[in-house]
């Protein structure tokens, strides 16, 4: 397992009264956590995954979610099984999206 910490400058999210949770831990699949963070311009993301070596990809790909979307004042964590960029950007979207009260 490999353990990753990241910061991204991100628009604002409303803040959410309770953590939200999406998709299930498995191959080629991952589990996300979203919750309240302190920074209210900045997203903090913690991934724990079975894939070594793909910190830069990670990296890209949150980045370009957290440009994109409205995550700051979040703390994202990431238990991941192998899944691939277009799954990650997925379950990141659906988590967002239930946190700020959408995907009731």
């Amino acid at each position: 397992m490999e353990t990753l910490e990241f910061r991204f400058d991100s628009a604002p999210a409303a803040r959410a009264a309770d953590p939200a949770l999406c998709g299930v831990v498995g191959s080629g699949n991952l589990e996300i956590l979203i919750k309240t963070g302190i920074e209210p311009a900045a997203c903090r993301v913690s991934i724990k995954t079975s894939a070594r070596g793909f910190g830069e990809v990670w990296q890209a790909v949150l980045g370009e979610f957290a440009a994109g979307h409205p995550a700051g004042g979040t703390v994202i964590v990431i238990n991941d099984m192998g899944a691939t960029p277009a799954v990650v950007t997925l379950r990141l979207a659906q988590g967002l999206a239930e946190y700020l009260g959408g995907a009731r």
